[in-house]
């Protein structure tokens, strides 16, 4: 395998990025498998942001899966840039099945 000039790539370079304002809410939102047992938990820096709630939006359907949507909302407290991990957990795994990154690039709020 030939790697020469090739940049390993962080985990901190591999998610999405969002632009936000302190104190107004955003979403991010992962889908989720509960038949499966699968739940995503969040990891962030509780200096920066805070998580208004946490919300699992069902998709009906005519089976007996239990899949949907996982609807966090966070809102950023300080102006700077934070990083939310999101680990999909297994009730009987001890290593996350996946792993998701978000940076968070809060601006301070425009005018008064």
């Amino acid at each position: 395998m030939n790697t020469t000039g090739v940049e390993p790539v962080s985990m901190y370079d591999a998610g999405d990025s969002r632009q936000v304002m302190v104190d107004q809410p955003f979403v991010l939102q992962l889908w989720e498998d509960r038949t499966r047992g699968e739940q995503w938990v969040a990891s962030y820096d509780t200096k920066g942001l805070t998580l208004l709630s946490d919300e699992f939006l069902r998709i009906a359907s005519n089976n007996a899966v239990e899949n949907g949507q996982r609807i966090f909302e966070f809102a950023a407290v300080q102006p700077g840039v934070y990083y939310v991990v999101f680990e999909k957990r297994m009730g009987w795994k001890f290593t996350a099945e996946d792993r998701r990154l978000f940076k968070i690039e809060a601006q301070p709020p425009t005018g008064n």
